[in-house]
């Protein structure tokens, strides 16, 4: 592997304006926060956070829970494996039905109301080692029964290497053996949530209106997830760090690793956020062109048509449209693209181009 910085936990660049690192007091393995559950930080609205994010490939039990052991096997040096990631496998209890993500929060942000949303950005991401994992396990990728073969579980590991255009992830074609398939990095979260209004921890798995497990490969850095919050305070949390995915994320995993991720977290007001993008009952991402709404459920096609009301309802309330235009304007010009089909929910999202709407009037 090409030398690159390990960014153990407190090592290097702290960009945010708190630090929330991944210790066994701040996280969650497989379950995600609820209304119950006690902030491990608190901030104002607006305010940043450096958030040092742990993958759980390495850690799982068919990696031997052994991160140090797994990733030496790969030749990684013991100083290159994470030492939160080790410190977690050893010592945080994961229950037999619990989801494998390792979560991280929950982050109360101050005057945040059930009514408002919750506006995350992505501020920057850094990966935190030279190398990930990608996985095809649990029956659950979108070819169950066909792969894996016989039944067994596949975990290939991936080197990243320092190319001229950025880094790259190096998949091997076989095995040990010689060729390797490039790809470029785009990392980004699997997992951005607010906790459920309830008092049990969801599963970390399948996404829903609490985010979650969106897995958006649209969430790199600059974007923005909005999420209605459900609970005073929103108690927000991130996980499931992700260099590189492809829309589908066929195979159960994409390229899982480690990333330090900077993100600021800021309330939007009930009245402000019902005027800009009216009553969303669900995940919305913006980025630089796109607004980016969201249909999820365990029927990909209920997921695709709960994404096209999404995507009407969003387009009549910003812009006053009446449905049969915005219906119209989807087909001709949004792409709905599927975000993952292997999370027991699957998503889909579209692409709306806000430059589209540069000659519509808003009242």
């Amino acid at each position: 592997m090409t030398p690159f910085p390990i960014l153990q936990p407190g090592i290097g660049e702290i960009p945010g304006e708190h630090y929330l690192p991944s210790t066994p007091d701040t996280v969650m393995w497989g379950r995600l926060p609820c209304a119950t559950d006690a902030p491990v930080l608190t901030i104002a609205s607006g305010q940043t956070v450096t958030i040092d994010t742990v993958s759980h490939e390495g850690i799982l039990d068919d990696h031997g829970t052994d991160p140090r052991a797994y990733f030496g096997g790969h030749g990684v040096p013991e100083d290159a494996v994470l030492r939160d990631a080790v410190e977690i496998a050893a010592s945080v209890t994961r229950g037999a039905d619990d989801g494998p993500h390792v979560v991280t929060g929950p982050i109360r942000v101050t005057d945040a109301a059930p009514g408002d949303l919750l506006k995350i950005t992505v501020v920057s991401l850094a990966p935190r080692v030279p190398y990930g994992v990608i996985s095809n396990r649990h029956g659950k990728g979108a070819l169950v029964g066909e792969l894996p073969r016989d039944a067994r579980n596949v975990s290939v590991f991936t080197p990243v290497e320092q190319r001229a255009a950025g880094l790259v992830g190096v998949l091997p074609v076989t095995e040990g053996g010689p060729g390797a398939i490039e790809f470029p990095l785009d990392p980004f979260l699997g997992i951005m949530g607010v906790a459920v209004a309830d008092d049990e921890r969801p599963h970390s798995v399948p996404p829903g209106a609490h985010g979650g497990n969106i897995d958006i490969k649209l969430l790199t850095e600059g974007s923005v997830l909005y999420l209605p919050v459900q609970v005073p305070g929103a108690l927000a949390y991130v996980g499931d760090p992700h260099f590189a995915q492809g829309d589908g994320e066929v195979a159960l995993t994409a390229l899982e690793a480690s990333l330090r991720a900077t993100l600021r977290f800021e309330v939007v007001p009930k009245d402000v956020a019902l005027a800009e993008f009216g009553e969303l009952a669900g995940p919305l991402v913006r980025t630089d062109e796109y607004l980016v709404p969201t249909g999820m459920d365990r029927d990909l096609d209920i997921a695709m048509r709960n994404c096209v009301r999404a995507a009407v309802d969003l387009i009549e309330a910003r812009w006053g449209l009446d449905e049969h235009i915005a219906y119209a304007y989807l087909s001709a010009a949004t792409d709905f693209d599927i975000s993952q089909v292997v999370d027991i929910v699957c998503g889909v999202h579209a692409r709306i181009r806000e430059a589209d709407f540069s000659g519509v009037d808003r009242d």
